[in-house]
This record gives structure tokens, C-alpha cells and sequence, in this order.
């Protein structure tokens, strides 16, 4: 099993400076180049301090100058934020710039609130169908000149410049959770990411199946690598848990207010519900979270992760953001990279 890390810049309130945010995941990123990671993955959000993203291949290309073998992936561009020429040039720049190490990682968005202000009108659940006609045109525009007069965009004869160092292109994955994504990822030759959230690993079971059958309803000979993602942390006493669950705890709090689209985001910073208003609730409950995300201490970690490995879970993705301090962020991954990662090696 190889391993990927998912990282934000990301701050929860006025407290901590940019500068230290910016040094902190540029150290997280270089230390998992040096720990052997496969890929890094950068999100795109627009207008929220917790995942501070505003164009992930800016960020990409930052990460490249820093770092030496570690891959650079897009998790995930919004295509409906796009249009198919920027995007299918910005893409190529990243992979030139890279020396070919782009992971191109594409979807159809998250939170309402950032549809109603990047995409005025567009309901976020139909965001997918921008997905499935950006894909195709901009894998058309890495290989030379097209027009296209489509449901959304519609230009004369245009192409991708640069194109891609990667023949035919860089490795395309999209985030699926459902059965039509798995199907739209083999139709399409791309990989495939999967993010149970906080549920149980039997969310994870469901995901597998899916893939299982997409395959065997396309007939289709094409193998994709399938990744896991899980929010991560690993610590070696009670303190340290408690951190992370206190910190799980506010992130889960601040993400059900942008799903639901609550409206309470005030310069950027989500409101948090307090943590005693989170007692009681099940999707907040600290023993559930302990079992179903990817937090223990280094022995219970890898009894984890040798599930996932005995699934048909190629790579698991690292989720490293969620609140939780800075230090106790490079602790937790010093300690995935020196005493759990060698048992997949």
C-alpha cells in the first residue's frame, strides 16, 4: 500500500498569521516528500480560512519548487468554476513546471455557499453535469486544436498551452462516492478517490462494491487505482487524543454549517459550535470517531490500515487537516512516516 497526504492551508480563527500557516504545510509537505509519500494533494475552495485555496495548481507549483519526487494533485478543481481552456492550460503549466509530477484530480464541488458565489444560480447537485463535459474537452485540448459548441461552453478552434510533459496526459482521478461517479471514473479511464467521512468502514465495503460492479457493468479491462481518504492522527498517549478529538470535533462542526449553508461565515471563518453543544450527538461522539477515522496510537493505526489493504485499497490518503495544532500536526505525521509506514513498505 502506497500513501498520499491531503493538506489545507488552513486557519480556525484570527489567532494564528498567514505566515506561520503558509510554513507550516510548505514543512508538512517536505516532510512527506522525504517520508516517501506518493502523492500531495491540493483542494480548491474559495472564500473560507479553513481550507485557504483559492487556485490549487498555484499552490501545486509552489509545492513543486520545495520538493523532489513527491507528486502534485489537484483534489479536486471544480469544473464548473472553469472554463475548459484556463483550466486545460493552468494543468499542463503545473505538469511543465513540475518536471511531469501532476495528478490532475477533478469534481463537482462541495458547499453551496461557495456555488452561490462562484457560480451564482447552479445548485450544487448538479454540478456533475459540468464535470462530465469539462473532462473530455480539456483531455482533447492536451492533445491539439478542437471547437466545441456544448451545453455549457461553446469556442472556435482553441488548444491547450503548453501541453502536458505527461503522454497522453497526466493520471486523471475523480472523487466518487456514488454509484454513477464509479461509473463515469471507468467509462473514463480515471482513478478514483473515496472519502467515507466519519462513517463506519462498512461505508468503505459499500464504496468497494461499487467499484467491483462499475467495472463488471463496462466490461472493462481497465484497473484504476482506488484511494481511501480519512481524516489521521496518530498519537501515543491520552493527551494527545483528546487534542485531536477536540479538534475533529470543532472541524465536523464547522463543516455541517457549510453543507447545510447556514450562512454563518463571517470574513472567511466559519462559526464553531461549541464543543459542549456537540455532546450527545452521534456524529460527534469521540468513541465513533475514534474507531472510524484513522486515529490511534502507531499499533492501532496499522490494524487499521491493514483493513483497508485487505479491501482492494490501493492507497490511503493521509487527511492531516482538521483543526488540530500545528505541532501536534508534524508529531502525529513524524510518527505515521517513522513507525507506521514501514509495515507496507
Amino acid at each position: 500500500m502506497k500513501f498520499q497526504l491531503a493538506i489545507n492551508l488552513e486557519r480556525m480563527d484570527t489567532s494564528t498569521c498567514m505566515e506561520k500557516v503558509k510554513h507550516h504545510t510548505l514543512e508538512m509537505v517536505k516532510m512527506a516528500d522525504q517520508g516517501n509519500f506518493n502523492i500531495v494533494w491540493a483542494a480548491e475552495h474559495h472564500a473560507i480560512e479553513m481550507t485557504i485555496a483559492p487556485n490549487p495548481f498555484q499552490i501545486l507549483t509552489w509545492w513543486a519548487t520545495h520538493t523532489e519526487k513527491i507528486r502534485l494533485g489537484t483534489a479536486v478543481v471544480n469544473a464548473a468554476y472553469w472554463h475548459p481552456i484556463n483550466l486545460a492550460g493552468e494543468a499542463a503549466f503545473t505538469d511543465l513546471i513540475s518536471g511531469g509530477r501532476l495528478e490532475f484530480g477533478i469534481g463537482s464541488g462541495a458547499y453551496q455557499r461557495e456555488f452561490d458565489r462562484m457560480k451564482p444560480g447552479l445548485k450544487q447537485q448538479e454540478g456533475w453535469r459540468y464535470m462530465q463535459e469539462m473532462l473530455p474537452l480539456v483531455k482533447q485540448l492536451w492533445l491539439g486544436d478542437v471547437a466545441h459548441n456544448g451545453d455549457y461552453w461553446q469556442f472556435p478552434m482553441s488548444t491547450s498551452c503548453p501541453k502536458p510533459i505527461q503522454k497522453p496526459h497526466p493520471p486523471i482521478w475523480v472523487a466518487a462516492r456514488s454509484p454513477i461517479t464509479f461509473d463515469y471514473a471507468i467509462k473514463n479511464n480515471c482513478n478514483i478517490m473515496s472519502w467515507p467521512l466519519t462513517r463506519p468502514f462498512s461505508e468503505a465495503e459499500l464504496y468497494k462494491r461499487q467499484l467491483d460492479e462499475a467495472i463488471q457493468n463496462n466490461h472493462s479491462n481497465f484497473k484504476p487505482i482506488f484511494a481511501m481518504m480519512r481524516h489521521a492522527a496518530v498519537y501515543t498517549n491520552n493527551n494527545e487524543k483528546e487534542k485531536a478529538l477536540n479538534a475533529i470535533r470543532l472541524v465536523l462542526g464547522q463543516f455541517e454549517n457549510l453543507f447545510k449553508n447556514l450562512g454563518d461565515v463571517t470574513n472567511g471563518f466559519t462559526k464553531q459550535i461549541p464543543l459542549d453543544q456537540l455532546a450527545g450527538k452521534e456524529q460527534y461522539d469521540p468513541e465513533m470517531l475514534t474507531e472510524n477515522l484513522l486515529f490511534g496510537n502507531p499499533d492501532e493505526v496499522i490494524t487499521k490500515l491493514k483493513l483497508y489493504e485487505s479491501l482492494g485499497v490501493d492507497e490511503f490518503i493521509y487527511y492531516a487537516s482538521m483543526g488540530l495544532g500545528q505541532e501536534e500536526q508534524k508529531r502525529s505525521l513524524k510518527l505515521f512516516i517513522d513507525e507506521v509506514m514501514p509495515e507496507f513498505a
